[in-house]
């Protein structure tokens, strides 16, 4: 039977060193090193300087632009591979553009079943009268909710490009330092055409499936009006109804509304089920299915990325 040892006979095991150097609580090696502090020998100054001139002449040498042979032979070489690309891309554009068909041949690429299916058809497939707004909001509906996010990503990329920190902003003198404060002429202007800018800016959204117009004209003259107030009456008053928080909801929205909406019509399309939608009679304002709201959701989010960029580049910030 063992018997139970005391402490002292305990530390001498190995198993007990064994555990003690497996927990980290004692260094094995600890009092058996020699080991003296480190003396910092000072360098006279004659050495000091000579390092320093050593220093500034591999420094001068590799930096050499005149009379360094790497650089210069790397300079020949991209002349040389630069003049090479330029006639390589000159040719391949002349290569392809030899094999295009003649002006003017009934055979051409644009002359096929695809445009005379717009223009024939346009009207009883899509509802709208305007044979743009049809094919832009129907036939080549994704492309158009890829140019949507497009514009939503570029406001994205400028905000994080140009956006003016915490401290900046704190420190930020007033938004109309420098510009005419309070010209009676300018606010006056404003307030007559701003919402007649922003009234007709809608009828162009709305009307966008009946005549000329749509989401991008009609959503670009409404940005314009919203700059225009800007201008004329500063960041503190247009911030009471349009903040950064107000553009990313609205945008957010606008491509949320269009993505499940023509997701709708994509699932129906792609599977040929009939769509519950009713196109409407052609030339009615409640008419061409889907394409109204479209219209909508697209007018938001470019009259928004419009405002912001000027934003953002006048100041950093909403």
């Amino acid at each position: 039977m063992s018997r139970k040892l005391s402490q002292k006979e305990y530390e001498k095991t190995f198993s007990y060193r064994f555990s003690v150097w497996l927990k980290g609580d004692k260094d094995p090696y600890m009092d058996r090193v020699e080991m003296k502090p480190q003396i910092l020998k000072e360098e006279p100054e004659e050495v000091k300087k000579q390092h320093h001139i050593d220093e500034l002449k591999e420094k001068h040498r590799a930096y050499d632009l005149e009379h360094n042979l790497e650089i210069k032979r790397f300079g020949k070489l991209y002349v040389v591979f630069s003049v090479v690309f330029c006639l390589f891309l000159v040719g391949v554009l002349l290569l392809g553009v030899s094999d295009l068909p003649s002006f003017g041949e009934k055979d051409n690429p644009v002359n096929n079943e695809v445009a005379e299916r717009y223009i024939e058809n346009g009207m009883e497939e899509t509802g709208a009268v305007n044979i743009v707004t049809g094919m832009i909001l129907d036939y080549r509906a994704f492309d158009t909710l890829g140019e949507s996010h497009v514009l939503f990503i570029a406001t994205c990329t400028v905000l994080i490009l140009l956006r003016k920190d915490k401290k900046k902003r704190e420190d930020e003198e007033d938004d109309r330092l420098h510009e005419p404060k309070n010209d009676v002429i300018l606010q006056t202007a404003a307030r007559f055409l701003v919402p007649l800018i922003i009234i007709f800016g809608v009828y162009i959204i709305l009307c966008g499936h009946l005549g000329p117009g749509g989401g991008f004209s009609g959503g670009a003259v409404i940005g314009a009006g919203l700059i225009m107030y800007l201008n004329a009456f500063g960041f503190e008053k247009t911030e009471k109804f349009f903040r950064a928080s107000t553009y990313k909801w609205m945008s957010f929205g606008a491509l949320a509304c269009y993505s499940l909406a023509k997701t709708y019509s994509f699932y129906t399309g792609a599977n040929h089920i009939k769509s519950v939608i009713p196109l409407g009679i052609p030339g009615n304002i409640l008419s061409s299915g889907l394409i109204l709201l479209l219209n909508i959701c697209v007018g938001i989010v470019v009259s928004g990325t419009m405002y912001a960029f000027y934003c953002m580049f006048r100041k950093g910030d909403f």
